[in-house]
């Protein structure tokens, strides 16, 4: 069961518009060399956790497929790798350090989707 806050976060980046959406992949791939890549390995949740945010994010994106693609091409697949990598952080946030979860979330600052606190309380 996924907890409200990752709830929220889904939902609020996935409806973000194409640019913005864009523009967090870019520095997705940015932090990757950062310790990205290494904080990604570390906010794993459980396969049946996994398999609900990715329906849920892929369920919110699939409509609006063709718009962010024809923004820019792959930006569909790329958005969602993207929300992906931050929502497992925010799903995970009580089990991460604060640099790992900064660099996992770090895409999605000043782009108008709240980052739950790391120490927050899970719903």
């Amino acid at each position: 069961m996924l907890d409200a806050a990752t709830e929220r976060f889904v939902d609020q980046a996935t409806a973000l518009p194409p640019e913005s959406l864009a523009e967090a992949y870019d520095r997705t791939l940015d932090l990757r060399s950062q310790g990205g890549k290494e904080a990604s390995g570390l906010a794993v949740p459980s396969a049946s956790q996994n398999s609900q945010l990715d329906r849920r994010i892929r369920a919110a994106l699939l409509p609006r497929a063709s718009t962010l693609d024809g923004h820019l091409i792959g930006l569909h697949s790329d958005a969602i790798a993207a929300v992906g990598i931050a929502a497992r952080a925010v799903l995970r946030r009580a089990k991460l350090a604060d640099e790992a979860y900064d660099v996992l979330v770090e895409p999605f600052r000043g782009l108008g989707v709240p980052i739950p606190e790391r120490a927050e309380t899970i719903d």
